[in-house]
């Protein structure tokens, strides 16, 4: 019986589960302003450092012909990883052969080299 789950019929709806978080005061002016101070110097900043960047204009020009670049030597990129996990393929099914062919001639030697018991009849 304690595995019975019993709805409670107080408790409220899913869609007003975060009603009571929200703050409904409002900011002092203060506060306003030196959010909107704090605002207007990052601007300023990020403006500052794309005036520091040189060239702008260029890189922009520029930007579909290094997508492109990048595209290619990703795809480069690929081949060529797909060449490296063949050689290594290649290199570890060698391997593999080798150990499997050394023991079934082993096993071959063990088998034809074992004395077989003759069994006499009378």
């Amino acid at each position: 019986m304690a595995d019975l789950n019993i709805p409670n019929l107080n408790m409220r709806s899913d869609k007003y589960i975060f009603k009571k978080k929200l703050k409904l005061t409002r900011k002092s002016k203060k506060r306003l302003f030196t959010e909107s101070f704090f605002l207007f110097i990052l601007s300023a900043l990020l403006v500052y450092i794309n005036y520091l960047i040189p060239n702008k204009n260029l890189l922009i020009q520029n930007l579909p012909k290094t997508f492109n670049k990048t595209f290619l030597l990703i795809v480069d990129l690929f081949s060529y990883l797909y060449e490296i996990f063949l050689v290594i393929f290649i290199f570890v099914s060698s391997f593999t052969a080798l150990i499997l062919m050394m023991g079934s001639f082993y096993r071959l030697l063990r088998v034809s080299k074992r004395k077989s018991k003759q069994i006499i009849y009378k």
